[in-house]
């Protein structure tokens, strides 16, 4: 740490003869504020960032924040402002006002193409970056590549450029069940996980209005999904690949209509846990509290369930995704951003993380641990990762196909009628595979 920290001090001295920081629009308005490093009266430079994470991720980013500060204060007046934003939505907000946003944000990583083509991220290793940065930003990217897990470098990396840091290697999700009421061969297939349910008067929850979950169907189905080069959506889920997409909708459909399953709404699966009613749930890691904390000591975790489709049981895949944090390209102070954007994903913190929400580390050394390979939620994450898709779509992709996971959740469309259920396949499609304008 003592050789980068006099590197990157180095670095960010240089940056103080330029008004701005390398950023890719070439924007020197945003917090402008900052100031200067006061090098003639020998004032320390003051430096403003704003930082935006999860809701939920709120207390352990204050201890990042606490720790940055502690490590890096000699240099420089460090302030730094949190912000809830949900990975999920970030790219939105920040792509609203992209001078507005944060310095350096969380996002999920199937969100990096629209960023990086909206010119809203900075280059990790970027030549367009100051020359006073090169050296740093080099070092920056070979640690990322060395560190982290191969698929969540991938993730980062678009057209061969590092444009975000590794963060986590578990945006997916898998079953979490009570195993006091459920055995194993009971989250087997849907059929016997729906039937334990109802005899035990218990209820198993899985958000449909949502392209991301409802996904996990089309893809054990052997459908796909894709990014074109101008932008739009290739899907093929109304056409046939090991089934047809009439049979998915009517496997879907058969467990819908059980009294025991719940269609949660997007991000209601928390409460829902909570409730007290359930005895399993599809989720991800950072459900993993509250569902220890709701099935005692019967909680437990694996992978997805079969589901039946022409009578034949298919595995239900998912979409395995990363969660990156980016450095605002229109930051006035882009190379302290790229510090703290490092800062927060490094392996101490990465372990921090890890020990406070149970999040799934990208870097290698966490990740190996014991305390990770003993965790019951990760497990099942690694069970499940090997049926599941990175998941890469267009921005066209998220309400048609949210809309229609709400009409399957509701019995919106009729089982037998198998010419309703291609049309609503087909309008699905065509709103999908839309030009982005």
């Amino acid at each position: 740490m003592r050789n980068a920290k006099k590197l990157l001090a180095l670095a960010l001295a240089g940056t103080m003869a330029v008004s701005a920081v390398g950023c890719g629009s070439g924007s020197s308005d945003k917090k402008s504020s900052n100031g200067s490093n006061g090098s003639g009266s020998g004032e320390k430079q003051k430096v403003d960032l704003t930082l935006w994470g999860a809701e939920e991720d709120q207390a352990v980013l204050q201890k990042m924040v606490d720790s940055f500060i502690a490590q890096y204060g000699d240099m420089a007046d460090i302030t730094i402002t949190l912000g809830a934003e949900s990975e999920s939505t970030a790219k939105d907000t920040v792509l609203a006002d992209v001078e507005a946003a944060a310095d350096v944000f969380a996002f999920a990583s199937d969100q990096i193409n629209d960023l990086v083509a909206a010119g809203a991220l900075q280059k990790i290793d970027t030549e367009d970056m100051d020359k006073t940065l090169e050296a740093y930003a080099k070092k920056t990217s070979e640690n990322i590549k060395a560190d982290n897990a191969e698929g969540a470098v991938s993730a980062a990396t678009v057209d061969g450029s590092l444009y975000a840091f590794p963060m986590s290697a578990d945006n997916g999700y898998f079953l979490y069940y009570d195993s006091s009421i459920l055995s194993e061969d009971d989250v087997a297939s849907m059929d016997a996980l729906l039937a334990a349910a109802e005899a035990n008067g218990k209820k198993v929850a899985m958000t449909l209005a949502s392209g991301w979950y409802n996904a996990s169907f089309f893809y054990g189905a052997g459908f796909t999904t894709g990014l074109n080069a101008d932008g739009t959506t290739s899907i093929d889920w109304n056409k046939s690949a090991d089934y047809t997409g009439v049979e998915v909708c009517q496997g879907i459909l058969d467990i819908t209509a059980n009294p025991a399953f719940l269609p949660a709404g997007d991000g209601d699966i928390s409460n829902q846990i909570a409730s007290g009613q359930l005895c399993a749930v599809v989720s991800g890691t950072w459900d993993a509290t509250a569902a220890s904390s709701a099935f005692g000591d019967g909680y437990a975790a694996t992978k997805l369930p079969t589901y039946t489709v022409a009578g034949n049981q298919v595995q239900m895949g998912s979409v395995a995704g990363f969660k990156l944090v980016g450095v605002n390209a229109y930051s006035d102070n882009v190379g302290w951003a790229t510090l703290l954007a490092e800062w927060i994903t490094n392996e101490e913190n990465q372990k921090l993380r890890f020990q406070e929400r149970e999040i799934g580390p990208s870097n290698n050394a966490v990740a190996s641990s014991d305390e990770v390979q003993a965790n019951i939620a990760l497990a099942a994450l690694s069970a499940q990762s090997a049926y599941g898709v990175v998941q890469i779509v267009g921005g066209n992709f998220w309400d048609p196909t949210a809309t229609f996971g709400e009409i399957l959740a509701t019995q919106g469309v009729d089982r037998n009628d198998a010419d309703a259920i291609q049309a609503a396949l087909d309008e699905m499609v065509a709103g999908v595979t839309a030009s982005v304008e």
